[in-house]
């Protein structure tokens, strides 16, 4: 793992997802809800990607060596590419399915109570984990700069693609407990099956959001534009320095750059 960084946010969001996941397995047992099951398979996809961000953290942290003599620190962007491909097509794609068998061969709630303690449980450990994940992006955050700019310019997976996740859970508990309530309420079991469909959307929105924001990373996107300025001001300032018409840089790894 890199020196100096620990990826607090990464290791909330495991334990959170780890309780998550076991509650909302229970609760689609015992009462057939076509909508807690993909939640269950959500918290199970994100606990496997919030696994290979750590795996990528420490894979990052390697020495440079003969055959990678700028280190390893852009191996993060790719374990953070394969996170939302399997965000997309895992947990999005199970979603959409679970959703649409439910659709065709509906079947009724049973025992809804199990669904509101979960989902109330589950929002409280998945907002615990959001509130954190934002904090760590808000360190970076310049005066006057809004949320999605922050987002958009942060150079750490283990920050930004867990706030991703964690935002998609929570409006997929919003629309899981909707889809519960309206089911219950109009006996109408199909909508479950629709909750779910709508929760694999929104799987498949934020992963390819992730999958645009790593693929820059992975290509060798170019450094901060403040940070560029500032080395082209410090170059500028040598005497012998006529100017600096281009400046070549690449972003190496959360904290690091050539």
């Amino acid at each position: 793992m890199s020196a100096g960084h620990t990826p607090i946010p990464v290791y909330w969001a495991i334990a959170a997802n780890s309780l998550i996941a076991v509650a909302k397995f229970v609760a689609a047992f015992f009462t057939g809800s076509s909508s807690m099951l993909s939640e269950a398979f959500h918290s199970v996809v994100d606990m496997g990607n919030e696994a290979l961000l750590l795996l990528g953290l420490k894979r990052s942290g390697r020495r440079a060596d003969d055959r990678h003599p700028f280190g390893y620190g852009q191996e993060i962007y790719f374990w953070g590419l394969v996170v939302a491909m399997l965000l997309f097509a895992v947990g999005g794609g199970l979603s959409l399915y679970e959703g649409v068998m439910h659709i065709r061969n509906p079947e009724p709630l049973r025992e809804p109570i199990w669904n509101y303690w979960v989902l109330g449980i589950a929002f409280v450990a998945e907002g615990a984990s959001w509130v954190i994940a934002v904090r760590a992006l808000m360190k970076n955050r310049k005066p006057g700069e809004s949320w999605l700019s922050t987002f958009q310019r942060s150079k750490d997976p283990s920050v930004f693609v867990v706030l991703a996740e964690d935002t998609a859970a929570l409006l997929g508990i919003i629309v899981a407990l909707l889809g519960v309530v309206i089911a219950i309420t109009f006996n109408a079991p199909a909508v479950d099956g629709i909750a779910s469909i709508v929760i694999g959307l929104i799987l498949i929105s934020v992963a390819s959001l992730l999958v645009y924001e790593a693929r820059a990373l992975v290509m060798g996107e170019s450094v901060d534009p403040a940070i560029v300025s500032s080395v082209r001001a410090l170059a500028a300032s040598d005497k012998d320095v006529q100017g600096v018409p281009r400046l070549l840089t690449i972003q190496m790894g959360p904290t690091t750059f050539s």
